[in-house]
């Protein structure tokens, strides 16, 4: 094995092993927006996945003389700690996106290593490539079903945060196809205004329906959409057209994963209320639309918030998720 060889080996598992430990960071900061506790533990379980493959890649650096950065543990660290930060101010897709990028990074490089260890006749580092691209391929296919089952609506396997669910609201609603004129929107403020001080006031301070929607994710928020909802249906923006629009995209915001709760005759699982844990988790294994488990999962989380049957509609997402998104 020539020195070039050996220098290129040594570059590119330091590279990879300062993103691991990053890799390690952002896995352990997503615990937190565990949607169940099993997917909490698949993350306690990725972050010391990721640990042992840290001591994997150290143990090669030193098996090819090298010696592996001191201050790499700490900078994987400092990048996560960053990551985490900016991505509280960036809607939920994005935040995934870039943890998304990471991995498809870790595996390219993985890919590469492999390469370079088959071509220096390094079978052992052959051998530890082949368990990174095992794992990183599996957590792209993860991250992906994720982002699948945001863009069918939810209920993610992560929680958004608080803000990155105000900022998610603010640009869905944004580019939602309805034109709400100054008159409607006037008589929506004007009779929520009516309703009580707390709620009144918070609206009060918005001009635009983003701004409303936004303000009203942390108080009374199925009050203030049901009351525009009323306002919508009974007074209109502008036209029928419109009024339907604006009535549709509220419900959709009030049934949505981070809103509103649909009540018991909106559910899709007939007398849902009488079933026990197991004719339940039987009865969602049934479901075949997104919104229809968005639905069981809201309604479920908010009342008898029964462990095993929201681990059964997520699970029962992810599989449509997959389906969708074309992993097998």
């Amino acid at each position: 094995m020539s020195t070039t060889d050996t220098a290129t080996l040594l570059t590119q598992l330091r590279t990879i092993l300062d993103l691991t430990n990053t890799e390690i960071q952002v896995a352990e900061t997503r615990v937190a927006q565990a949607r169940t506790e099993a997917v909490r533990r698949e993350l306690l379980e990725n972050a010391d996945n990721a640990r042992g493959r840290a001591e994997a890649i150290d143990a090669a650096i030193r098996d090819l003389g090298g010696i592996p950065e001191l201050i790499g543990p700490f900078l994987g660290r400092a990048a996560a700690a960053v990551k985490t930060v900016v991505e509280q101010a960036q809607p939920f897709d994005e935040a995934l996106l870039g943890d998304l990028a990471l991995e498809h990074q870790l595996l390219d490089r993985a890919r590469y290593i492999k390469a370079l260890a088959t071509a220096a006749g390094r079978k052992d580092i052959e051998n530890l490539a082949f368990r990174l691209i095992t794992a990183h391929q599996a957590t792209v296919d993860w991250l992906t079903t994720v982002l699948a089952e945001e863009a069918l609506g939810g209920p993610a396997a992560l929680r958004r945060t608080p803000l990155q669910a105000a900022t998610g609201t603010a640009v869905r609603l944004i580019n939602v196809p309805v034109s709400w004129s100054a008159r409607g929107l006037d008589r929506a403020l004007d009779t929520v205004r009516a309703t009580p001080p707390s709620l009144g006031e918070l609206l009060s301070r918005g001009v635009h329906a983003g701004d409303v929607a936004v303000k009203t994710l942390t108080a009374s928020r199925d009050a203030a959409l049901e009351t525009a909802e009323k306002v919508t249906r009974e007074q209109g923006a502008e036209g029928a057209e419109g009024a339907e629009g604006a009535e549709g995209a509220l419900r959709s915001v009030r049934t949505g994963t981070s809103t509103g709760v649909p009540e018991s005759g909106e559910l899709p699982i007939e007398d849902f209320d009488e079933l026990n844990v197991s004719q339940a988790v039987a009865a969602v294994k049934e479901l075949t639309d997104p919104a229809d488990v968005r639905a069981i999962v809201a309604y479920e989380e908010a009342h008898k918030n029964r462990h095993g049957v929201v681990s059964a509609a997520q699970t029962r997402l992810a599989a449509i998720a997959k389906e969708v998104a074309g992993i097998t």
